[in-house]
């Protein structure tokens, strides 16, 4: 039986696979198809973060109220801590630019050297976000929640932040957490705090030299402190309960959604961070190896840190949304 083929022409025409799109390699194509769809992602979080802001833009929490801590380190040192971590990362995208530089001139040493140094980097950021994290959980100084979810905090008359345990006097009654042990069991209470919202109120009556700071701010962009008077009347008639610290159900500097969009964007942040170090500390023992000398190449060392650039390029908008707007 005869087959007969037919040109059609077009055989010419129909690519091959030869040809590399944009003078780049595949693995390059699919870390920058990677970037962008995770890119439009980070997009989406901090738009829906500046919506909320934008909406609640009157009872929003005060960046430098809120990240004022540095380890080690007493007081009240507002973004300090914050602007070391962003200097680290920003540092180690300058480790990764010079070890794929030593990768293009087949430098082995200084490719190893400068690998290192950009898992150091990584390391230090993480291990500072996680010290930020445990910090903004824990809260320094606790505060008052209103019936309506507002927050009230406490300052002395030149408007720095007084904590709970300066001022609240301790009562002689007993107080029991229930726990599904001793109670129902599918019900556990929270933790208890520290101290009841009425030792607050009996610490507060006894200081006169202790103001109301309210999460409303005026037209300067600074919370309202009130008067004596008008502090006493907020925290009587609106408080109800005592907030140590931050979580997902309750935020001591603010409304609980502020410590959600925290929480979810820099730990999103935070994991692609460490799939970075994770990434970079496999490159880096291939480089000791001599993989990539065997090879021929060090593109791996270059894809790996198209990602790492990226990480740092998306952190230095969530520092702009959370930090400094």
């Amino acid at each position: 039986m005869n087959t007969t083929v037919v040109n059609t022409g077009t055989e010419e025409k129909t690519w091959g696979g030869g040809k590399e799109p944009l003078n780049a390699s595949y693995g390059k194509m699919m870390m920058w198809f990677f970037i962008t769809s995770d890119a439009l992602t980070f997009t989406g979080f901090l738009a829906a973060y500046g919506f909320s802001r934008f909406k609640f833009a009157e009872i929003w929490p005060i960046a430098d109220d809120v990240f004022t801590h540095v380890p080690f380190i007493h007081g009240n040192y507002p973004m300090i801590f914050v602007a070391f971590m962003t200097f680290i990362l920003i540092m180690s995208s300058v480790t990764m630019v010079l070890a794929v530089d030593a990768g293009h001139k087949m430098n082995k040493a200084k490719t190893t050297v400068y690998m290192f140094l950009t898992v150091l980097g990584g390391l230090v950021f993480l291990s500072s976000q996680a010290w930020e994290w445990n910090t903004f959980i824990k809260g320094d100084f606790g505060a008052v929640s209103t019936h309506g979810g507002n927050i009230i905090q406490f300052v002395d008359t030149d408007g720095n932040r007084v904590a709970l345990k300066d001022f609240a006097i301790a009562q002689p009654t007993e107080r029991t957490q229930h726990q599904n042990k001793n109670g129902l069991w599918f019900a556990d209470e929270k933790p208890l705090t520290s101290f009841t919202y009425e030792e607050v109120v009996a610490g507060f009556e006894a200081n006169p030299n202790i103001l109301v700071k309210t999460t409303y701010s005026d037209e300067n962009g600074h919370k309202t402190i009130l008067d004596r008077n008008e502090s006493l009347k907020e925290l009587k008639t609106k408080g109800k309960t005592v907030v140590e610290g931050a979580n997902l159900t309750h935020n001591e500097y603010g409304p609980p959604l502020f410590a959600n969009y925290f929480f979810f964007i820099t730990g999103f942040h935070g994991f692609h961070v460490s799939i970075g170090v994770l990434l970079n500390i496999i490159v880096f023992f291939n480089v000791i190896l001599g993989t990539y000398e065997r090879r021929g190449s060090y593109e791996m060392v270059e894809k790996v840190g198209l990602y790492w650039h990226f990480v740092d390029l998306v952190w230095v908008f969530v520092f702009t949304f959370f930090y400094l707007v």
